[in-house]
């Protein structure tokens, strides 16, 4: 095998991947792909060292993290100078913000009213939320208005929605932003693997478990010539970050032939539940969304109890806000939308996901809805 190793690995079939049951929950982080895990292995021999080191041993394990930079800049499509490794998504965003802050000696965040509460939690209780419409992309006009003045120092708008699936205006966005003299920071987590990634933005954060990716891996790219001071340096886990790139290579490659697929799947879903389920909403844009994701709610029906009943059937899916749905508060992201809150059920797919599978559910799925509100006498 020719190049540092871990990263020249072909990938394995996508069947080799263990479930229990049928994972619907993508969206939150994709079943480890193949090639990770081997990519992972191989660099454990040459990836232990510190990579800030002079040693033999510590360039070997700068070679490793210098390839597995140059591959995730390249699918990105940025220069690897402009790509930065972090310890996950959650922590590419607060880099972002806080780099940003530091730099332009500013603080107000506006941001779209339906970013993830990683966005929403770094940006702080002082940030504008800009409206969003009934499918989910954010409003121009209050966006441009919200620019309008000298205290804002970021604007954050999402490539597309990790709830619903919905694809933002990021292009127009970005135009308002460098009209303004405002960075905008994008972010791509639900986009990278999927879809083709938006232009003009200044920063963009994504998360390896969300490609197939190992837990704990982020990546920040900025581009040359945006203010932002880097605000701490953690330490690179050269293993992972090699399968994180490993698997971002071949889930890129895969990704056009999936994107087919899975938008098919989701449109047979979005057409049955409409047809099968009484007093249903579908939720979310239905031409310009990601391929994979599809929300509906149901009214009368207690969301978590439905998704237990679902587990129980053998389909693992997510109901409301990923990150937030153990607090047992509605979804901040429907709530903006003026949808129903409750009684949501989030399905997201993955390269391992039939259409055998999806029928199953999908012929399963009433007669749960109907014991879930017979339950509650409705």
């Amino acid at each position: 095998m020719s190049g540092p190793p871990g990263l020249g690995w072909q990938c394995p079939a996508r069947d080799s991947v263990a479930q229990v049951g049928v994972y619907f929950d993508a969206a939150t982080a994709m079943p480890p792909h193949p090639v990770a895990r081997q990519a992972f292995l191989a660099a454990l021999d040459d990836g232990w060292a510190d990579p800030g080191k002079l040693y033999t041993p510590a360039r070997r394990a700068r070679r490793l993290l210098d390839a597995a930079r140059a591959t995730v800049a390249d699918v990105l499509g940025v220069r690897p100078d402009e790509l930065h490794f972090t310890a996950g998504g959650t922590d590419a965003v607060r880099r972002a913000v806080s780099g940003v802050r530091k730099a332009r000696d500013l603080c107000r965040v506006v941001h779209s009213a339906v970013e993830h509460s990683a966005v929403i939690k770094a940006a702080g209780a002082d940030a504008t939320a800009v409206p969003v419409s009934l499918t989910g992309r954010v409003d121009l006009d209050a966006l441009q208005k919200a620019l309008d003045s000298p205290e804002v120092a970021l604007a954050a708008v999402q490539s597309a929605n990790h709830e619903v699936g919905t694809l933002q205006p990021v292009e127009a966005a970005a135009s308002l932003c460098a009209a303004a003299g405002v960075p905008l920071l994008v972010d791509a987590a639900q986009s990278i693997g999927h879809a083709p990634l938006p232009t003009g933005w200044s920063l963009l954060a994504g998360s390896a478990r969300k490609w197939g990716g190992p837990a704990g891996v982020g990546v920040l790219a900025v581009r040359k010539g945006t203010r932002w001071e880097q605000p701490w340096e953690p330490p690179a886990d050269v293993p992972a970050v090699v399968a994180a790139a490993a698997s971002l290579r071949a889930v890129h490659a895969e990704a056009a032939a999936e994107a087919v697929r899975l938008s098919a799947l989701v449109d047979e879903i979005r057409t049955t539940v409409a047809a099968t389920v009484p007093d249903v909403e579908i939720v979310g844009d239905p031409v310009e969304r990601l391929p994979h994701i599809v929300t509906f709610s149901c009214l009368y029906v207690d969301g978590e109890v439905l998704l237990h009943a679902l587990d129980r059937a053998g389909f693992a899916v997510s109901s409301g806000s990923a990150c937030t749905a153990d607090t047992l508060q509605p979804s901040h992201v429907l709530a903006a939308m003026g949808v129903l809150t409750h009684g949501n059920v989030r399905v997201s797919l993955h390269s391992g996901v039939t259409a055998d599978d999806v029928r199953r559910f999908l012929a399963v799925l009433p007669g749960l809805v109907a014991d879930v509100r017979a339950e509650v006498g409705m």
